[in-house]
């Protein structure tokens, strides 16, 4: 894409850029939904890893909230 097209349409208000997006994922089929976010052998692989883990220690999670505040606070 056109680097003017891109900054042009990220100057829009958030409205029209969510309107956008939804435009255009709409617009593709199902197949290429799922060739664009097939996975690598290697994700597949941490995946089935770590529900695994999870399996075997439910109680090792951490709870999205806390996930989120050590994000924002950098640590």
């Amino acid at each position: 894409m056109l680097s003017s097209t891109l900054a042009a349409l990220l100057k829009l208000p958030a409205k029209d850029r969510v309107e956008l997006a939804m435009a255009l994922w709409e617009s593709l089929t199902d197949n290429e939904r799922e060739a664009e976010l097939a996975l690598t052998p290697e994700q597949e692989a941490e995946l089935d890893r770590r529900i695994q883990d999870h399996l075997a220690n439910p109680g090792s999670g951490i709870p999205w909230e806390e996930v989120r505040r050590k994000l924002a606070s950098g640590g």
